[in-house]
């Protein structure tokens, strides 16, 4: 089974930047398009960001231009660059594959971003 953990969340004032990283377990990473999620209290989780294991990435319209996901096989790890934060940025990241079925989920990482 292939483990997540997250990391990297905290609390930032709106209009700075958190680096959230993903670190998977298993090899197997390098072979899928991954993704992060998150989930503000009251609501369902939404697609934030995904890559391919070709480096192939697409983004949500709310984020596009102020997040940037990257990740690098060799660690197993995966990493979102968050810029420009607002305060509905405020949520648990998660991380998992983009298609389901999905990975065991991990705990996430809450970023609040406070005006």
């Amino acid at each position: 089974q292939v483990q997540l953990v997250e990391s990297g969340g905290g609390l930032v004032q709106a209009g700075g930047s958190l680096r959230l990283s993903c670190a998977a377990s298993g090899s197997v990473f390098r072979i899928r398009a991954m993704a992060w999620y998150r989930q503000a209290p009251g609501k369902q989780r939404e697609l934030v960001a995904s890559i391919t294991s070709g480096g192939t990435t697409n983004y949500a319209d709310s984020v596009r231009g102020r997040f940037t996901i990257s990740r690098d096989n060799a660690k197993n790890t995966m990493y979102l660059q968050m810029n420009s934060l607002q305060n509905e940025d405020t949520a648990v990241y998660l991380c998992n594959l983009l298609y389901q079925p999905f990975w065991p989920w991990g705990q996430g990482t809450q970023v609040t971003v406070s005006s």
